[in-house]
């Protein structure tokens, strides 16, 4: 009986930090933030020209994935002129709007 009540509180406990993590960035101001990311992000089948590698389509993404991205490629981290360039340009503020947009669009959402 205790053993099942402390996973259920533990469960609960999840899912209470899991919604506050994605609820750091304000969606609507994430939508304008985006704008640019979905000329790129959004098109069906495209492809970075070199190296090429299809472009992930970020929809549905978790918002932690997608604060982790930006500032690896802010921080040098990950490797990619353009998005480097871009989110060079975010506040942390603007990464979670961005982040809190995709992650409540699902992955045909784009």
């Amino acid at each position: 009986m205790i053993c099942g009540r402390l996973i259920g509180g533990v469960f609960l406990g999840l899912l209470l930090f899991t919604g506050a993590a994605s609820a750091q960035g304000d969606i609507e101001a994430g939508r304008a933030k985006a704008y640019t990311c979905l000329g790129c992000h959004a098109v069906d089948g495209y492809r970075n020209a070199y190296p090429s590698y299809r472009v992930p389509k970020l929809g549905g993404q978790h918002p932690e994935y997608i604060v982790s991205a930006l500032k690896a490629y802010q921080n040098g981290d990950r490797q990619h002129t353009t998005m480097q360039a871009l989110a060079s340009t975010l506040s942390d503020q603007d990464i979670q709007d961005i982040a809190a947009y995709f992650a409540s669009r699902g992955p045909e959402g784009q």
